[in-house]
């Protein structure tokens, strides 16, 4: 393995995946608390192994392997317990407006990856590298918040009820808040996560009907 910096903040991102996914599950906010922090500091490194390859001149094959892997690793990792828990009989961890995070969200959300990493990989074999444009790149920020909010919501139902905190203008006030950040930010990652993928399709649109090739370009990103 090429131990930069940037490789190992990626290799973290991987290993941080677990606590994510499992945290959330045990009874109690701190559980929920930890993942959401840690979660945080995942997207965080996200944000910054790439550009510290390049800044470095650290691009390695191994990073150009292993990002997009702990993207969507952390991706599902926070996918798995929002669908399982938004779906439970436990109401107070519904999500306001949505009640629970929709099937066919979730499908579309992991299946726009499945297909982004497939047609990734059909493009490099004519040529084609193909990098994130701005919509992408939006997509992956707003559908971060929406994760990290929605983790910390379970979390805050739960202090609600261990400190009493279900009466109160205050406690009233943050829930409709946080609430609302949940819903709107799930809004827009749907939104943005069909039409970034259309937008991908229009733009490589000749890969669909020639092999002939795009110019190339490198990039990080979803």
């Amino acid at each position: 393995m090429v131990w930069t910096l940037p490789n190992i903040l990626t290799v973290s991102r991987i290993a941080l995946t677990p606590v994510v996914a499992l945290l959330p599950f045990i009874n109690g906010y701190l559980p929920k608390l930890i993942a959401f922090v840690v979660f945080v500091i995942a997207a965080i490194s996200d944000l910054i192994d790439g550009h510290l390859a390049r800044q470095r001149d650290e691009v390695t094959d191994l990073g150009k392997l292993l990002d997009p892997i702990a993207d969507k690793l952390l991706l599902f990792a926070a996918l798995i317990p929002i669908f399982a828990i938004t779906r439970s009989s436990m109401s107070q961890y519904g999500i306001p407006w949505w009640g629970n995070l929709p099937l066919i969200v979730l499908l579309l959300l992991v299946g726009r990856e499945i297909a982004m990493t497939v047609f990734r990989h059909v493009a490099k074999g004519r040529g084609v590298v193909i990098a994130a444009d701005s919509a992408g790149k939006i997509k992956t920020v707003v559908q971060n918040i929406f994760l990290g909010a929605t983790i910390a919501w379970f979390a805050w139902r739960d202090m609600r009820v261990q400190f009493g905190w279900e009466t109160g203008w205050l406690g009233d006030l943050w829930n409709r808040v946080h609430g609302a950040v949940v819903a709107v930010t799930l809004g827009g990652a749907l939104v943005l996560t069909v039409f970034s993928l259309l937008n991908y399709f229009y733009r490589y649109r000749n890969l669909f009907r020639s092999t002939s090739a795009v110019s190339p370009k490198s990039g990080h990103g979803a």
